[in-house]
Parts: C-alpha cells; structure tokens; sequence
C-alpha cells in the first residue's frame, strides 16, 4: 500500500459525520459550498399530479450541514397541480406564495382536525413538524411558492407513494382492512405507485 492511499484512509476513517454527513474541514470550504444557482427556473409540473418540488438541502448545499434550515421551490400546473399529502419528519415548513392561488392545509394529531386557506401571492403559511399537509393550484395559471424548513435534512414522506408503492409492498389485506377499501381496489392502488 502506498503512503498517500494510508494518509486517505485515515483521513476517511479520522473524518466527522453529522446527521449521516460529512463535515467538511473549514479551512478546506469554498463558496459553491454555500451557494446554489437556479432557483430563478421553473421546474417541470408535467407528472402525474402537476407540481415539482426543487429543494436545497445539505445535498445540494453541503454548508447547511448542522445548521437547521433548508429551502425549496415549489411549482403548480394550472388548475389543480398539487404537492400531494406528506409530511416532513424533521422540519416544520413555513411557506409564501409568490405567482398564483394554492389552498392549502394539514391535519391536526388526534383530533384529526383539517386546517386550510387559499392562499395569493404575499400570504404565508406554516405546516407544523411531522403533519400531513398539502398546496393544491385552484387558480388558471401557473403558481408559484417558496418554502423554508427548519432542517437541514427535513426528509418527505408522501403518503399515497408509503403506503401504496412501498418496496416491499405492504401486505394487501393490511391495507384492505386500514383503508376500508375492496381489494382490487388496493391491488390497483399498489400497482399505480
């Protein structure tokens, strides 16, 4: 083994990681470290539901790493481009709407009590931590949010794509049993997501 391959390994094996990250040396950093370029562009609301969700995480922005925030752009088809139900596991969302109408809304813990608004262009929402919530396009054109979210690693769990395109699949009678619904009508959910 040469001597640069030891002196690597043990870079590696001496290097710090946070929340599954690493942490970069700061006297190693530089400026595409903490930036990101784009955000200006719209992405492509041609899918099944109509919207596209650009986000800047510690993925995209490594200096966000420990810091809680993270930001994202979110696009809306004209009538009726949705952000399907989901929820963040780590971050509570706050969300202001810049271009268009979107109603949005979540869903209180027990209780299960829904909470919207349509929303216009200046109107901002919050979606606290871990509840599902949704923004749905009612107007004619295009719409256009940002978001800010309080992790660097929020994480999204859509609800429809966990519970019907998990992989494995989920055991249909456990879903025909939880959902109320005939069978075919799980096997056809499973095979769609």
């Amino acid at each position: 083994m040469n001597h640069s391959s030891t002196k690597n390994k043990k870079t590696f094996f001496n290097a710090v990681f946070v929340n599954g990250k690493f942490c970069k040396n700061p006297n190693l950093t530089v400026a595409d470290d903490f930036s990101f370029s784009g955000l200006n562009i719209p992405g492509n609301t041609e899918n099944r539901v109509g919207s596209n969700v650009t986000l800047l995480n510690v993925d995209r922005i490594p200096g966000l790493n420990t810091l809680g925030i993270s930001l994202a752009r979110l696009d809306f088809a004209p009538n009726g481009g949705l952000n399907p139900p989901h929820i963040h596991p780590r971050a509570t969302e706050i969300l202001v709407v810049v271009e268009g109408t979107l109603y949005v809304g979540f869903v209180t813990s027990n209780p299960n009590r829904l909470i919207t608004k349509v929303l216009y262009p200046g109107d901002v929402f919050v979606f606290p931590i871990g509840l599902i919530h949704f923004q749905f396009n009612v107007g004619k054109t295009n719409a256009v949010a940002f978001a800010g979210l309080s992790s660097q690693n929020p994480g999204v769990i859509t609800i429809a794509n966990a519970v019907f395109g998990s992989n494995p699949s989920i055991n249909s009678d456990v879903l025909v049993k939880a959902f109320q619904l005939d069978k075919n009508v799980v096997n056809y959910l499973q095979k769609l997501f």
